[in-house]
C-alpha cells in the first residue's frame, strides 16, 4: 500500500481538509496514476453534503481525473508507463451483466462502483480525486489524446460525457434543433458538444448575463427563461431539450417547447423530488428522460471526438487550499465554467 496526501470532508457538510489516505498495491491488471489535475463536479458538493443520501466519510471527492501512468501490473496490456490517462466516475462493475457486456457500465444492475464514495469488492471504501495517485483497474482507465491538455481535459470524464452521451442517443446532429438549459459547469460542455455534432443550438438561461459566452462556445440563440416572451416565442421549438440544472423546474412548463415527439432530458439531479402533470408529455408524444454518464466505450469515443474538433472544458485553475471557496463559489453559480485542481498544491 502507498500513503498519499489528499483533500477530504471528515464528515458531511464539514469543510474538506488535507489529510492522508491509504492506496492499495499495484495488482495484476492495475494502473497507477500520478494525478495531475482534478475537476470539481456539483456532484462532489451533492455528495459531501449528503443531498444525495446517506454518504461515507471521511469522504475525497473528485471523479474527473486527468494524469500520467507511473506504473502497471504485469497483466496490464492497454497502457504503460507515461501514458496520458484518466479516469471518471466508475473504477469498476460486476462485468456481468447485460450493461456490462453492452459497454453501457454506468448502468451496470451487478453493482457499479464508484469512483469516490463508494465500497469496491472487498468493501473497502473508494477515494477520488482529490490526491495525489490513485489505482485504478486498467479496463476502466481512459487515454487521453495527445491532441488534449490534461487540465482542460479533467472535466470531460464527467461533465463532457455526462452531456455528450445524452446528445449522441437522441442524435444531436445536422436538421435538429437543441435547447441546452442551464450555462454552467455541465451546460457550457452541451453547447460546445452538440454545436460540433452540427446541431442547431439554443441555450436557455435564467438571465443573458452569460450570452457572450454562450454565443462565443456554439449556440445559434440565446435566450432568458426568466423572461415569460421565451415560452411564447419558443413554443414547440425543440427536438430536444438537455437539462443541466440541479434545482427543482417547473418541467411542465419546459415541455411546452418541445415538438412533437420531442425530449426533455435531464442530467442535472435536483435533489428534490419534481411534479409533473402527465398531459404534459401525452400531448405530443413527448418524451421526459434521465441519462446518467456514459460506458467505458462512449466515454472514449468522447475524449477522441473533443480531441479531434479542439473541444476542452473552460475552466479556472485553482490551489488545493482554495477548494472550499470554490464550493462556495460553484453554489453561488460563480464559475466560468469548471473548477480544476493543480493537484500539486496539495
Amino acid at each position: 500500500m502507498t500513503t498519499v496526501a489528499a483533500y477530504a470532508a471528515p464528515a458531511a457538510k464539514a469543510p474538506l481538509e488535507r489529510t492522508t489516505i491509504e492506496r492499495r498495491a499495484v495488482g495484476e491488471f492495475d494502473v497507477l496514476i500520478d494525478i495531475k489535475f482534478a475537476g470539481i463536479c456539483h456532484s462532489d458538493i451533492h455528495q459531501v453534503h449528503e443531498g444525495w443520501g446517506e454518504a461515507i466519510f471521511p469522504m475525497v471527492p473528485g471523479h474527473e481525473i486527468a494524469g500520467v501512468v507511473s506504473e502497471v501490473g504485469p497483466g496490464v496490456t492497454k497502457y504503460k508507463a507515461g501514458d496520458r490517462v484518466g479516469v471518471g466516475c466508475l473504477v469498476d462493475s460486476c462485468r456481468e451483466c447485460e450493461n456490462c457486456k453492452a459497454g453501457l457500465q454506468q448502468y451496470c444492475t451487478g453493482g457499479g462502483v464508484g469512483t469516490y464514495n463508494a465500497l469496491d469488492k472487498n468493501g473497502e471504501p473508494t477515494y477520488g480525486g482529490y490526491s495525489q495517485k490513485i489505482v485504478v483497474d486498467e479496463n476502466y482507465v481512459l487515454r487521453i489524446p495527445d491532441g488534449l491538455s490534461l487540465d482542460v481535459a479533467a472535466p470531460l470524464l464527467c461533465a463532457g460525457i455526462t452531456t455528450y452521451s445524452p446528445l449522441r442517443h437522441w442524435n444531436a446532429g445536422p436538421g435538429k434543433k437543441v435547447a441546452v438549459l442551464g450555462m454552467g459547469g455541465l451546460g457550457h460542455m452541451g453547447v460546445k458538444l452538440a454545436h460540433a455534432l452540427g446541431a442547431e443550438v439554443t441555450v436557455l438561461s435564467q438571465s443573458l448575463r452569460k450570452k457572450d459566452d454562450g454565443l462565443r462556445l456554439g449556440a445559434d440563440h440565446y435566450h432568458a427563461t426568466s423572461d415569460p416572451k421565451t415560452f411564447e416565442e419558443l413554443s414547440g421549438t425543440f427536438d430536444l431539450i438537455l437539462s443541466t440544472v440541479s434545482a427543482p423546474l417547473n418541467l411542465d412548463q419546459y415541455l411546452t417547447l418541445l415538438r412533437t415527439d420531442g425530449a426533455f432530458v435531464n442530467v442535472g439531479a435536483p435533489e428534490e423530488p419534481i411534479a409533473l402533470n402527465l398531459f404534459s408529455v401525452i400531448a405530443g408524444r413527448k418524451t421526459l428522460a434521465g441519462s446518467g454518464i456514459g460506458g467505458i466505450p462512449e466515454t472514449q469515443e468522447m475524449l477522441d471526438f473533443c480531441a479531434a474538433h479542439g473541444i476542452g472544458a473552460e475552466i479556472e485553475l485553482i490551489g488545493a487550499d482554495e477548494i472550499n471557496e470554490a464550493y462556495q463559489r460553484v453554489q453561488d453559480s460563480d464559475v466560468r465554467y469548471r473548477f480544476v485542481i493543480d493537484v500539486a498544491t496539495i
